[in-house]
């Protein structure tokens, strides 16, 4: 560790006062439109990574599909509605080293009331967050989720990474449980580490201009509370859907460390799609990210116009997670 380091990955590393508060009302709908708007951007960003290095490896085979824009238009993110941008100013003041601290804490303490749900009913009560309202809405959770995981399937991939793709985004449902998080911009949006400097090729910087850290005295510095060479599993990502089901899928489930980087960072675009904080790297994280390359195109260009045929996919996906989770209940 650096000079004044702290192991910011354990939660009683340091003392916090918590200072934000769970709003009582919590629009599913109005999240569900922030992350469909957050989506649209990172489609923007980037088309499947054509660019990047294939390997020879079943999880790195290019996918059958091919995005429909035209490549020119990608990485336009500066043209984002206003939505996406008032949700990074907020999402950027907000993610502070305390505040995950705190978040962390919130977690793993034994106070908190943890709901007992199998994983199929946890995907159904994700799904309550699309808003039925608008007939012309995005896809609902649940299809996103069976889209992801049967382009997956139909690439042959194996079995724990259509898993992954069924599973990557129902760190959402924290929005939904008490004591998760304190509004949207702690649940979706693009992720990145707290504790060092806030890097240029993350989505929006400016923004990050407001947040307490960007000024701190070791927070603020290069590497900050990190070593270079550290590993990526020893950075403090911003708390969000992405870290929330990480937690709970490390100590409840037999997915591979592959599978479980797929999940822990699919929104760290700062080091997946721009080449941001590779020098935190350790051995083994290049095959790691090479998992998390491998994964994106699934997550963000698998949307179609069928719409998955529920109640006709359920059988295969109910064993799917049996193979993987043999509690069958998770504590969430």
């Amino acid at each position: 560790m650096a000079p004044h380091a702290t192991d910011l990955t354990s939660p009683s590393s340091t003392d916090f006062t918590e200072t934000t508060t769970v709003s009582k009302h919590k629009d599913g709908a109005a999240l569900d439109a922030i992350s469909d708007a957050v989506d649209t951007v990172n489609q923007l960003r980037g088309a499947l990574l054509q660019d990047s290095p294939r390997y020879d490896t079943p999880i790195d085979a290019p996918p059958w599909f091919t995005p429909s824009r035209d490549p020119d238009t990608f990485r336009q993110y500066q043209n984002a509605c206003e939505r996406v941008k008032l949700f990074y100013a907020e999402q950027h003041a907000k993610q502070t080293v305390a505040y995950n601290l705190a978040a962390r804490a919130r977690f793993h303490s034994a106070a908190r009331a943890r709901p007992e749900m199998t994983i199929w009913q946890a995907i159904e009560k994700l799904d309550t967050l699309v808003d039925d309202s608008d007939p012309d809405t995005e896809l609902s959770q649940i299809q996103h989720l069976l889209q992801s995981a049967e382009a997956i399937r139909k690439d042959g991939k194996p079995r724990w990474m259509q898993l992954t793709g069924l599973l990557h985004d129902l760190g959402k449902l924290m929005f939904l449980l008490p004591g998760c998080c304190s509004g949207q911009w702690d649940v979706v949006g693009d992720t990145f580490p707290v504790g060092c400097q806030f890097n240029e090729l993350c989505i929006f910087p400016r923004e990050f201009e407001t947040n307490p850290d960007f000024g701190h005295e070791i927070y603020s510095t290069k590497y900050g509370v990190y070593e270079v060479g550290c590993g990526m599993d020893k950075l403090m990502m911003s708390w969000g859907h992405d870290e929330y089901l990480y937690l709970v899928l490390r100590d409840q489930s037999t997915l591979p460390k592959e599978a479980l980087a797929m999940v822990r960072y699919h929104s760290f675009y700062a080091w997946h799609k721009e080449g941001a904080y590779g020098e935190f790297m350790a051995e083994g994280d290049e095959e790691l990210l090479r998992a998390v390359r491998a994964f994106n195109p699934y997550d963000l260009y698998s949307k179609g116009d069928e719409v998955p045929n529920v109640e006709e996919l359920k059988p295969y996906y109910l064993e799917l997670i049996d193979e993987y989770f043999p509690n069958k209940v998770i504590k969430w």
